[in-house]
């Protein structure tokens, strides 16, 4: 399995961190949907907006993405978390999402994709 063609939710407050993920996801042949940095924007994109899969970065300008997340799981939705400070309260009943760890390599993170689509594809 492999990224091109491929619509990719970003969810993400650090300006930077988004430049350099919309980079990652571009190079690999997906199409960035966002990136959204705020809660409200992410909500919004995740309610209404055609995609594949997701990135969500856990913390939000001190909120956390798991409203984003469960309306993923709704709508059938696969997707991974990046995150630098890992899972806080809130994080139960997400054990089984890919989580990866800031900062990650491309490959980590093509890899962690194509799992999540891979695993959703099965279900």
């Amino acid at each position: 399995m492999t990224l091109t063609g491929k619509r990719v939710l970003v969810v993400e407050d650090e300006m930077l961190v988004a430049m350099n993920l919309e980079d990652l996801l571009i190079e690999r042949g997906a199409e960035v949907v966002g990136p959204a940095m705020r809660l409200d924007t992410a909500l919004e994109l995740a309610r209404t907006e055609r995609f594949d899969v997701a990135v969500l970065d856990i913390n939000l300008h001190g909120g956390r993405s798991y409203p984003v997340a469960e309306t993923l799981r709704e709508r059938k939705i696969p997707f991974i978390f990046a995150t630098g400070y890992g899972h806080a309260e809130g994080a139960e009943g997400y054990a089984e999402v890919p989580t990866l760890t800031k900062p990650y390599r491309a490959s980590e993170l093509a890899d962690a994709l194509e799992r999540a689509l891979t695993a959703s594809e099965s279900d």
